[in-house]
């Protein structure tokens, strides 16, 4: 994950794509649901953010670790047109542990890296039982000639029991996600918008060689919170509001950027 960015701390925004075809929420035709997002791709951009990330978030309720080709190529679709518009590294995340269909989506579609949830160990999610899926997620990267996107894997992810791992901790969690070849890890709070607790972030740095990144709850009052952070993934705060469900905002954009190139 460090070759993607010069520096040695990463901002990533995040377009959450509104609801794709078949899903319960679906109100916009493919061509509508790409233009906002990169118009929302296009603010990201100019406000200085060093990476973008898109996920389906308004597809809920997500289903387990599988989606439909339909979503698969609309997210290709929009992937392959903000590759066209921008040279920041890009990624994908598939809801729910649909980490084949990301990494289908930016082989495809140009972008550098996907987030993975349910990577290694199995938790309890909302969607049931996420299995551990770094096998045979890892085999498909290499079959479909993919090596080339990074895997940035959740550990302990938010919205989610670990009641099953319990007697593993966060720092073995983070061993054994890099023994099991991610190339990044993510550490989140409780549920999305909820700060990530700044030790679980020290545990897990001192833990791997691997890069390190908070994946919910930053926003402009915490920033000096996760220095140690490698990268910083801010979805809710960006919106309008802070509501994830709203547009992106241009103008808590600009002071999150202005923010983070200060702390």
């Amino acid at each position: 994950m460090r070759d993607l960015f010069s520096g040695d701390r990463a901002l990533v925004g995040v377009v959450h794509l509104q609801a794709l075809p078949g899903t319960p929420h679906n109100s916009q035709n493919p061509q509508q649901i790409a233009e906002q997002a990169l118009a929302e791709a296009e603010i990201l951009a100019e406000a200085g953010f060093d990476a973008i990330i898109l996920e389906n978030m308004h597809d809920r309720p997500y289903l387990n670790k599988t989606v439909g080709p339909e979503i698969t190529a609309s997210m290709t679709r929009v992937c392959a047109e903000i590759r066209k518009i921008t040279t920041l590294p890009l990624g994908i995340q598939v809801l729910a542990g649909a980490n084949e269909e990301a990494l289908a989506v930016a082989h495809a579609g140009g972008a550098d890296f996907i987030r993975a949830e349910g990577f290694i160990f199995s938790h309890v999610a909302d969607e049931g039982i996420i299995e551990a899926s770094a096998g045979p997620l890892l085999r498909y990267r290499k079959q479909i000639g993919a090596e080339k996107v990074k895997i940035l894997c959740d550990i302990k992810k938010k919205h989610s029991s670990h009641a099953l791992t319990a007697d593993v901790s966060l720092a073995e969690t983070a061993k054994a996600a890099e023994f099991f070849c991610a190339d990044g890890l993510v550490v989140t709070g409780v549920a999305t918008g909820a700060p990530t607790d700044p030790d679980d972030l020290a545990r897990t740095v001192e833990a791997t060689t691997l890069p390190v990144w908070i994946g919910s709850g930053v926003d402009l009052s915490n920033l000096e919170r996760y220095r140690a952070a490698h990268g910083l993934i801010v979805g809710s705060w960006t919106k309008e509001e802070g509501d994830w469900r709203k547009p992106v905002d241009p103008e808590r954009c600009a002071r999150l950027v202005e923010a983070f190139r200060k702390s």
